[in-house]
């Protein structure tokens, strides 16, 4: 994958989206999974029933590309749930796409899943000891054999005897003919949130799929909690006792869209205020304040707002470059960065510019950026970064490299400043960065998980086991 070569940034693994009791289900997690689209540019796939039939599709690629051709008003039913997915290196195959659909002993059922199980490696050998025969390399399908394997008839039951079995990360979406049953992790690490559009219930990733459907935000999951949506209305309960909310702190500097709240607190006025909060951190004297498009812009009109300093389009996204390119040369990739981004020379030229971003992962693309904007005329690059130094691997559903190729974990900020080539370099500090995002939790880390930044993870990690499993 070119991307992942040239764009150094971390990623997230997958959006899902459900809808019960509505007679356009399919067309609207169609729209749903367009506005998730950032979290997943792989796959895409939908399934449907009408309380006796199945719809169901999967492709690769875009939405867009993945349902070329498919018709979805022939895709009958009023409940169906999606799934876009970004997948991990040498997994971008159709088997890995979501839902997945089983037949079993007691019926039939489609699953959607985002996150990443630490526990998936251990399970899998469990259970094909046992017999089972695994079709996919996703840890979704371990969820899928752990509620075929129970002894229960009713699928709620035996959803809710799978989630005592699984350790990790997941927002969970689990449906047969006639119940949507939504779940989400005990420490709450993906975000996921309930609508209502007229009599229908809906359920998604971002609060952004509701506002592309009209539908309206109801609340959000709670963490260790099991809804199951049919016919006798929505029932609510929890499967577990020890909950503690861990949100994936990446969610609010990176990953969501701008327009989504999460945990009732708007993701752009969230970054807005991160930038504010690095402005008072580290601040400098510049010319311009440019952010590198798009997750940064937030944080860059922030930082200028606290500063005084003009905000300016100083770097211009190249929304048209294809994801993929087969076999590039090594001189390619080095100019790949400059295929998916460009410096407005007008804006930069003769100038101390303050670049934002919203982390460094491996530090190659903000070298690259750095130089692009000495290229364009810049007389002073300050780099300042809306999160804290990233320094160990997450084994939740985020695709972060190995603790080795994480530039933080072994340079010092200065170190990285030579690195990246930057007249300066500073980095949010965790405290800054939690209280600007302005969760209420009264938990000490505030309802973030810090593990990527800090090392305490929020759950158990087998690393061996967490590493070989096909996130999401």
């Amino acid at each position: 994958m070119f991307d992942r070569v040239i764009w150094d940034k971390l990623n997230e693994e997958c959006g899902v989206f459900g809808i019960y009791n509505h007679k356009e289900a399919s067309p609207l997690t169609y729209l749903g999974l367009h506005a998730l689209q950032h979290r997943g540019q792989e796959s895409a796939g939908i399934c449907a029933s009408d309380g006796e039939r199945w719809y169901k599709h999967r492709g690769m690629g875009l939405v867009t590309e993945a349902f070329a051709g498919v018709d979805l008003q022939t895709f009958r039913g009023n409940i169906a749930i999606g799934h876009t997915r970004y997948t991990t290196a040498g997994s971008s195959k159709i088997e890995n796409a979501q839902p997945l659909f089983f037949r079993y002993a007691h019926g039939s059922m489609a699953v959607a899943h985002n996150g990443n199980l630490v526990n998936a490696s251990v399970l899998r050998k469990e259970l094909e000891a046992k017999g089972s025969i695994f079709q996919t390399t996703s840890d979704t399908e371990v969820i899928a054999h752990l509620i075929a394997r129970s002894k229960s008839s009713d699928l709620t039951e035996a959803v809710r005897e799978a989630l005592q079995h699984i350790k990790g990360a997941y927002a969970l979406l689990v449906m047969n003919e006639t119940q949507l049953i939504i779940a989400l992790d005990p420490n709450g690490l993906r975000p996921l949130s309930l609508g209502r559009l007229g009599e229908a219930v809906c359920v998604a990733s971002e609060t952004c799929a509701f506002d592309i459907i009209g539908a309206q935000y109801w609340r959000d999951v709670q963490p260790g909690e099991l809804i199951v949506v049919d016919e006798d209305g929505v029932h609510e309960s929890t499967f577990a006792e020890n909950t503690k909310r861990s949100i994936c702190t990446f969610e609010y500097i990176y990953f969501a869209r701008p327009d989504s709240d999460i945990d009732s607190i708007n993701v752009h006025m969230a970054r807005k205020r991160l930038g504010k909060q690095l402005a008072l951190e580290a601040p400098v004297e510049a010319d311009v304040v440019t952010g590198v498009p798009d997750s940064s812009i937030s944080a860059a009109i922030g930082f200028a707002e606290a500063t005084g300093i003009p905000y300016e389009l100083g770097l211009i996204k190249n929304r048209y470059v294809g994801r993929t390119f087969i076999q590039p040369t090594q001189e390619l990739r080095e100019r790949g960065v400059y295929m998916k981004l460009s410096a407005v020379r007008k804006v930069v030229e003769g100038k101390r510019v303050v670049m934002i971003d919203d982390s460094i992962v491996r530090g190659t693309t903000s070298s690259r950026i750095v130089q692009m904007l000495r290229d364009a005329g810049a007389k002073e690059v300050h780099v300042r970064i809306s999160s804290p130094p990233v320094m160990n691997s997450c084994f939740y559903g985020i695709d972060t490299s190995t603790r080795d190729e994480l530039i933080a974990s072994s340079k010092s900020v200065e170190e990285i400043r030579k690195f990246i080539g930057a007249d300066s370099l500073s980095f949010l500090t965790i405290e800054g960065m939690i209280d600007a995002i302005g969760r209420e939790d009264g938990s000490p880390n505030r309802g973030h998980c810090l593990a990527c930044f800090n090392g305490q993870y929020p759950t158990e990690v087998e690393y061996e086991a967490a590493l070989p499993a096909d996130k999401c």
